[in-house]
């Protein structure tokens, strides 16, 4: 059996062919985690994400016990002239790592908290949810996104749109400092003051490009009780809910984050009985400051129209999972991104008509969600590294369950088509997080502007000039 070591520049040369127990072996005596090649037990399971449509094949998978064994690792790779790529989580996947080394950083695991300064430190592989469970004990709470399930680290370098980010920005905001084992295998701290260019381009960046980050500090906000939840109305009230929503929101206060979604739910146990099957548009946020203040804004809603199921209400930051109400399973799935700074009446059409099921007909788009930015998301763009992919006024996020092969190919086609249809109202930019596979490859460079796409191109050259960190961002 023989192990095909790749050139970073072409993958499809190979430039040395050495038993790949031997190879292996050279590994696993560089470092303390486990190593897996192809066959054997663990490969698969170290392969593996929470989006199963991810279908790495490297020829090495790294799994660090430390920083240190990260450091290795790449050294490793440059040694044996092997491309890397980095997976924690495994949500919002990007080009295949098929011949590369994978470091699979889910054992770096540490989670601290400062309530004095403020702030947290996390490791590469720490899901949101640890660090939300440290930072509330002391009233605190980080710039989480959606989900507590997914990895904290990649979701800040692609930016990360929470329901705190009207008030206190992206995550990548916060960020005081990266802990970064560069492509060479070098061991950096960078920040605002040490390496500040290198800093300035993990800040909403994107993953996976620049080297392997292994830790982060991050600012946390004096947040513990928010005002947050979902008002559900009838799928046939989505135009009207759109079109109330795109007046309504850009008036409201910064420390309200807003977003409506048109929600099909499936026909599965796992969804509450009232919810089941059904498809509603929902009105949903967090406001994230005085309780009594976010519930007369909320009751404009309700004075509107009753809701068909209110769910809005004090809620503690804690219990954030309750606003979207995402999946935590892993599960085969697909999402699309786009920008826009008004919500046209052709893209409610479009939107309606693509994602609304006709009477009779299965679903293929799950969901559709415009969130409100603006606030300090957009307040704070001009000088931020992803500053196209984040300074208009709504982001939209589609998103699709893929049961099968065959369903795939109609969901990717439902999911471009509609995208084509949006394209007279929408900017074109992308949102890091919401690209992920040949999307994120073909759209990453849409999320800069010019000037900023330049920068962190030169900067990426001068770390990696081999390109060996080919399977995250791409620039060009």
């Amino acid at each position: 059996m023989s192990i095909e070591l790749n050139n970073p520049s072409n993958p499809e040369s190979v430039l040395s062919v050495r038993t790949q127990n031997s190879v292996l072996a050279d590994l696993r005596d560089r470092i303390a985690g486990a190593v897996y090649g192809p066959g054997e037990p663990g490969y698969d399971a170290a392969r593996s994400g929470f989006n199963l449509l991810a279908d790495h094949r490297p020829a090495v998978i790294a799994v660090p016990a430390n920083p240190f064994d990260v450091v290795e690792a790449v050294r490793f790779a440059v040694d044996e002239d092997l491309r890397v790529a980095v997976l924690a989580t495994g949500h919002g996947p990007g080009a295949a790592a098929d011949g590369a080394l994978l470091i699979n950083t889910s054992h770096l695991d540490s989670v601290s908290v400062d309530p004095v300064n403020r702030t947290a430190t996390v490791a590469a592989g720490v899901k949101w949810g640890p660090v939300l469970e440290a930072s509330a004990a002391h009233g605190l709470a980080p710039l989480l996104g959606s989900s507590t399930d997914v990895g904290a680290v990649g979701y800040t370098l692609g930016g990360g749109f929470g329901w705190l980010g009207r008030h206190y920005g992206l995550a990548s905001d916060a960020v005081r400092s990266f802990d970064l084992v560069t492509p060479a295998g070098e061991a950096l701290k960078v920040s605002a003051d040490a390496h500040p260019d290198v800093f300035w381009a993990l800040k909403g960046g994107g993953a996976g490009s620049l080297g392997v980050v292994t830790s982060m500090e991050i600012d946390l906000f004096p947040v513990a009780t928010v005002y947050a939840g979902n008002l559900f109305y009838p799928a046939s009230d989505a135009a009207a809910v759109l079109r109330r929503f795109r007046e309504w929101a850009p008036a409201q206060s910064d420390e309200l984050t807003s977003a409506v979604t048109l929600m099909n739910f499936p026909p599965l146990d796992i969804v509450p009985e009232p919810l089941r099957g059904q498809s509603f548009v929902m009105f949903r946020g967090c406001w994230s400051g005085d309780i009594d203040a976010g519930k007369d804004v909320v009751d404009e809603w309700r004075r509107w129209k009753t809701p068909d199921i209110d769910m809005w209400g004090e809620l503690p930051f804690a219990a954030a999972d309750a606003i979207s109400m995402d999946p935590t399973d892993p599960m085969p799935a697909m999402v699309t991104t786009e920008w826009c700074n008004d919500i046209a009446d052709g893209a409610i059409d479009v939107i309606t008509s693509n994602v609304l099921p006709r009477p009779g007909a299965m679903p293929l788009i799950l969901f559709a969600e415009f969130r409100h930015a603006g606030g300090a998301i957009a307040a704070h763009a001009a000088e931020a590294a992803n500053d196209r992919g984040r300074c208009d006024e709504f982001l939209l996020e589609m998103g699709a369950i893929v049961p099968d092969p065959h369903v795939g190919l109609a969901v990717e086609s439902a999911l471009r088509l509609t995208r084509r249809a949006l394209e007279p109202y929408v900017t074109g930019a992308a949102y890091l997080n919401f690209t992920e596979f040949e999307e994120r490859a073909d759209r990453s460079a849409s999320a800069f502007s010019e000037i900023h796409r330049q920068k962190i191109a030169a900067i990426k050259t001068d770390l990696d000039p081999q390109n060996r960190f080919c399977h995250g961002t791409v620039l060009s």
